[in-house]
């Protein structure tokens, strides 16, 4: 969820609550309001009436309200010494002009006694008021109303004023999104004035000139470790292959000389596999193409015939459909290649290599040992299973430094007695 977005729904969350806070309370306020103008009226009618009332000789007696809306009774004398005005809210049969019938119809009532003739008399006078569940759903969707509009209001408001604001925060996300460490270039920043986004670029500038640094000084080791690892390692492999043609050594020197040549050569390969892991992961390959793996496949299994047939085993490719990817093609050859190599190395005599080969997916399997490794090891540098004695460690986790820099997922499973690996292309 974007920041702008984020905030506006916690300040949805504190607007609800505060305007059916709100609300509640201008619901009770309103209700008093209107009871105490109510309370007024039916005190200044209470006047009129009683005055009216003083002009008649004889006092007319009402037992139920009628159009006049009120009641007049003779009480005791000691009934009226003791009673005080009362203002209650009670409901009544009333007749509107659209009812059929008369209805219960809250009112305000206030009961009061006067003495006329020296006689007591009970007056009840009652004025219509608003019915409480009509002014709750009148308020309820009035505040409703007020609520859509202050929600849409902020969000106009944030999508219209802080998304200026945010304008140089967005344009340094751009910026690192497209930024590439291996260009060598600074980056490019829009000028603010706003002081948190002046300490973020700062701090941001800051990390990626020591970036740059750690960077170039990796790549120059890289470059220094490759020549002076490389060159003397080529020299005692030549010189090794010289004393071959010794005719004078014996079976013995013969065979220490055999042993060493193949210790040299596992460390001119493991030279070499951590010299191309430290340049995969240090992004020092970039020219991007679409690369059809369905050839490469092809290619790689043509290559490597002559080991399938030494290990006589059946190889089988089912292409569903053309898997094209855009990456580097030295990244393509050695992402296929050490999953082929590691399928055939990893197999058993008569076994079998699958291939499946679909429009997002590329799925090697290959019999072997008959039960499942470890899939949270395999992909560790100079991890080695039971059979791989001879091998550098690094194959599995060059193909997933390879993957994970494309943004591509790999997956290890075991099913139907074959080791499978599938990579998956978005």
């Amino acid at each position: 969820m974007k920041l702008l977005n984020h905030s506006v729904k916690y300040l949805s969350i504190a607007l609800l609550f505060l305007v059916t806070l709100w609300s509640i309370i201008f619901y009770f306020s309103m209700l008093s309001e209107i009871k105490n103008s109510l309370d007024e009226e039916l005190e200044n009618r209470k006047r009129l009436i009683i005055q009216n009332l003083w002009n008649d000789s004889q006092l007319p007696i009402k037992d139920t309200f009628d159009e006049n809306l009120y009641t007049l009774q003779q009480i005791s004398a000691e009934s009226a010494l003791t009673f005080k005005d009362e203002y209650s809210d009670v409901e009544i049969y009333m007749q509107d002009a659209d009812d059929s019938a008369p209805e219960l119809e809250p009112v305000r009532m206030l009961t009061t006694v006067f003495k006329a003739n020296d006689k007591y008399y009970q007056l009840k006078i009652v004025n219509p008021i608003i019915e409480q569940n009509d002014l709750i759903e009148a308020l309820f969707w009035n505040v409703a109303a007020l609520y859509i509009v202050l929600i849409l209001s902020i969000i106009y408001i944030n999508n219209f004023t802080l998304k200026k604001i945010w304008k140089p925060f967005y344009s340094l996300v751009s910026e690192l999104k497209s930024y590439q460490i291996d260009k060598l270039r600074p980056l490019t920043l829009e000028k603010t004035k706003i002081k948190e986004f002046e300490d973020l670029q700062q701090a941001v500038k800051l990390m990626n000139e020591h970036n740059l640094k750690a960077y170039t000084q990796q790549k120059t080791f890289i470059e220094n470790a490759s020549h002076e690892l490389q060159t003397p390692l080529a020299i005692a492999s030549n010189k090794l292959e010289l004393l071959f043609e010794n005719s004078s050594l014996d079976e013995s020197q013969a065979q220490k000389i055999t042993e060493t040549y193949q210790i040299l050569q596992r460390l001119i390969n493991f030279n070499k596999s951590l010299l191309l892991l430290s340049k995969i992961e240090n992004n020092q390959f970039s020219k991007i193409e679409n690369i059809n793996i369905n050839e490469i496949v092809s290619q790689n299994l043509i290559e490597l015939d002559d080991f399938i047939q030494y290990k006589t085993l059946t190889a089988e490719v089912n292409e569903e459909n053309t898997l094209s990817v855009m990456m580097d093609k030295t990244h393509a050859f050695i992402l296929i290649s050490n999953l082929i190599n590691n399928a055939i190395f990893h197999n058993i005599n008569n076994g079998s290599l699958k291939i499946f080969i679909d429009k997002h997916i590329l799925k090697i399997c290959n019999s072997g040992e008959s039960q499942a490794l470890d899939k949270h090891q395999i992909f560790n540098r100079f991890y080695k299973g039971k059979t791989s004695s001879k091998s550098t460690g690094l194959g599995l986790s060059i193909v997933k430094a390879i993957m994970e820099h494309y943004g591509a997922k790999i997956d290890y499973y075991y099913k139907d007695n074959h080791h499978c690996f599938e990579l998956i292309f978005d």
